[in-house]
């Protein structure tokens, strides 16, 4: 099984151009759910 990192997660966003808020809106979670998984607050 593979575990992506926050700083995995914020690094491919940022490649991308994207902020964290059109990231959630294209995967369908919340804005601060992202900023939860990049900053490791939240694991889910």
């Amino acid at each position: 099984m593979s575990y992506v990192t926050g700083s995995t997660i914020k690094e491919l966003r940022e490649k991308k151009g994207l902020t964290q808020r059109e990231l959630a809106e294209r995967i369908k979670v919340s804005d601060k759910t992202v900023s939860k998984w990049e900053t490791g607050v939240s694991q889910s």
